[in-house]
């Protein structure tokens, strides 16, 4: 097996990291490709030209001579990835056709989607799913329903100021008559396109080209995803989860190269648990401890800002994303942050039903699960010095070998500090 083809994805409930581990191994790659998701997630990467919360570009954009691509399977709000890209700019990188192409596949992301979000998170009022009002739940749907605008037709605008009006009529029917909210004009629509969209007619190509050229020539090409595991529409704790698959066998169908087979999977976990927005999260904790917990490892979502929720590692829920990621590796991040814990609590098993299961439920029935927690010593001292396997306390090399027993894949980073450098390679 080679590792031509890779993957970094998210094995939890997304915010693991997955960001600095692309920022990290793209240097190690030729192209870097993003196949869902949205700007309603971010990664967070701090190298040396500062800290960004990336939402839409790619992790590897940091890296000369790095080709970076937004795939079909990505929801393409021009206006966020034009707002990003003056931000990456403005600190000295620089983002051009040359390292950024946009799939003409992409289906575009337009403000009646985020009209629509809002107003029926509103509608839900106390059943909220969560979401973070980015448009990307209506996004999808209009997609699957073929009703969105694709990025290529932007390059003759009179055909596409018809299909807009064509999609504007359906649109403003449910924002009327559904809704009870205004109608959204054509005027309006049409002038966020030529001030946002139209930017991005420089940076479309067809990505099947450019990944295939790329394959062909021998160059290496590395697979980004948005969120984790639990987080994909089939897969994760429906209805909490995002609308579009976030698992690693979806890369090559959303990057724009269906005929890829990915050949390694890096999947991030994070050293305790974290997750945003609503659904079941069985090792929750609250109160002082959480608080603690979070404020320790800087814990509010890179999009939102909002707090986000904490726990302890959740063994169960780790060892179902490894098995429906794939993953062949593992990278472990924030293992700096337990270090002021006399004692590393996990969580081990569930109680379901008075039963004690090692098996992650069916989503209906994890509202019912009870953690069951056990805990290892802690370290007690200050790691994120530590550059080689040996300069760890033996604590946390015991604590890096329980995980990896339980979740059934070999980690092999160990990430002890938000810095570029600051992480472990266990051979």
């Amino acid at each position: 097996m080679t590792d031509q083809i890779a993957a970094i994805v998210g094995i939890n409930w997304g915010d693991e990291g997955k960001g600095r581990m692309v920022d990290l191994l793209a240097a190690q790659y030729d192209v870097v490709a993003r196949y869902q998701g949205g700007g309603n997630a971010g990664h967070t990467v701090v190298n040396e030209h500062g800290t960004f919360a990336l939402h839409l570009l790619p992790s590897g954009i940091f890296n000369p001579g790095v080709i970076n691509v937004l795939g079909n399977g990505v929801a393409v709000n021009a206006e966020q990835l034009m707002r990003e890209i003056d931000d990456v700019a403005a600190q000295g990188v620089a983002v051009t056709p040359q390292n950024l192409v946009v799939s003409e596949r992409a289906s575009l992301l337009l403000p009646w989607h985020r009209d629509r979000d809002n107003l029926e998170e509103a509608r839900l009022a106390d059943k909220q799913y969560g979401s973070t009002k980015q448009g990307i739940a209506p996004f999808y749907s209009d997609k699957f329903a073929k009703k969105t605008i694709l990025a290529g037709e932007l390059r003759n605008r009179e055909a596409l100021r018809k299909h807009v009006a064509l999609l504007l009529e359906w649109e403003n029917l449910t924002l009327e008559g559904v809704y009870g909210a205004e109608p959204t004009s054509l005027d309006d629509v049409m002038e966020w396109i030529d001030e946002w969209a139209m930017r991005m007619v420089p940076f479309l190509a067809d990505p099947a080209q450019v990944l295939g050229d790329a394959r062909a020539a021998g160059k290496r090409i590395l697979f980004e995803a948005q969120l984790g595991a639990l987080r994909d529409i089939d897969f994760g704790i429906h209805p909490f989860t995002t609308s579009s698959n976030t698992i690693a066998a979806y890369a090559p169908v959303g990057s724009g190269l269906p005929s890829a087979r990915v050949e390694r999977v890096v999947g991030v976990v994070k050293a305790y648990s974290t997750a945003v927005g609503a659904g079941p999260f069985v090792c929750e904790w609250d109160g002082e401890k959480a608080d603690r917990l979070r404020d320790a490892g800087g814990e509010y979502g890179a999009t939102t800002g909002r707090p986000r929720r904490v726990g302890p590692i959740d063994i169960v829920a780790t060892r179902y994303g490894v098995e429906v990621q794939g993953a062949t590796e593992i990278a472990l991040t924030k293992m700096d942050v337990l270090s002021d814990m006399d004692e590393i609590p996990v969580v081990e098993a569930y109680e379901l039903d008075g039963e004690r299961t090692e098996r992650f439920p069916f989503p209906s029935d994890l509202d019912r699960a009870r953690p069951i927690e056990t805990s290892l010593p802690g370290w007690r001292t200050d790691i994120s010095g530590a550059r080689t396997w040996d300069e760890l306390p033996q604590e946390a090399r015991d604590y890096v070998e329980y995980v990896e027993s339980k979740i059934g894949a070999r980690i092999s980073y160990v990430s002890v500090g938000a810095e570029r450098d600051a992480y472990i390679v266990r051979n």
